[in-house]
């Protein structure tokens, strides 16, 4: 699934403009939680299904209220990440040039 088709899911499912703040404090919550995983190293096996609790459900989680809050701004994420992934190797190309 690709980041347009993920984030177009969630609209279709999940599009409440007057809760941006709501899902903003979501994704803060869901940062909590993903940070509480990560410590306790809850990640999923490769061999099981179950992913509640998980680093990889938290993920998804904040992932999903990302997506949620760019819908609310009308921003399309994947071009974001490409135009954001441009602005990051100009930096590193100027810092490969300065040393």
């Amino acid at each position: 699934m690709h980041i347009n088709e993920l984030q177009t899911a969630i609209r279709n499912r999940d599009y409440q403009p007057q809760l941006a703040h709501g899902y903003f404090l979501k994704l803060v919550e869901e940062v909590g939680e993903l940070a509480e995983a990560i410590r306790k190293g809850s990640k999923r096996h490769s061999d099981s299904i179950e992913i509640k609790g998980t680093i990889d459900e938290e993920l998804f989680d904040v992932m999903y209220y990302v997506l949620a809050l760019a819908n609310v701004y009308d921003i399309n994420m994947e071009e974001a990440v490409i135009l954001k992934e441009q602005v990051n190797l100009t930096r590193v190309e100027y810092r490969n040039r300065e040393k």
